[in-house]
């Protein structure tokens, strides 16, 4: 259950991506990608690599997806911006 809030998060945070410039790498999909991987490692990091079971979760468990999505995302953009960066020629 632990996991199935975290990857709610990090879908949620991800509906945010709308407000950024398309910068990231693999665009819109790759940025959802980047928000359910950040969610879930992030999650089992702060839980000792451990999925909490269905008596074990409460609020703060699914909060504890929300960083880990932004981590994601973020490290998607900068790699899209990096790559942007490096396909554009340089100026004479």
């Amino acid at each position: 259950m632990g996991m199935l809030a975290w990857i709610m998060m990090g879908l949620a945070v991800w509906h945010f991506t709308i407000f950024l410039p398309d910068r990231c790498w693999g665009g819109i999909v790759g940025a959802f990608l980047g928000a359910l991987v950040g969610a879930v490692v992030f999650g089992l990091a702060v839980n000792g690599l451990t999925v909490p079971g269905s008596s074990d979760i409460s609020v703060t468990t699914a909060l504890e997806g929300i960083p880990g999505a932004m981590l994601g995302i973020g490290a998607l953009y900068l790699l899209g911006v990096r790559q942007e960066r490096t396909a554009q020629p340089e100026p004479a």
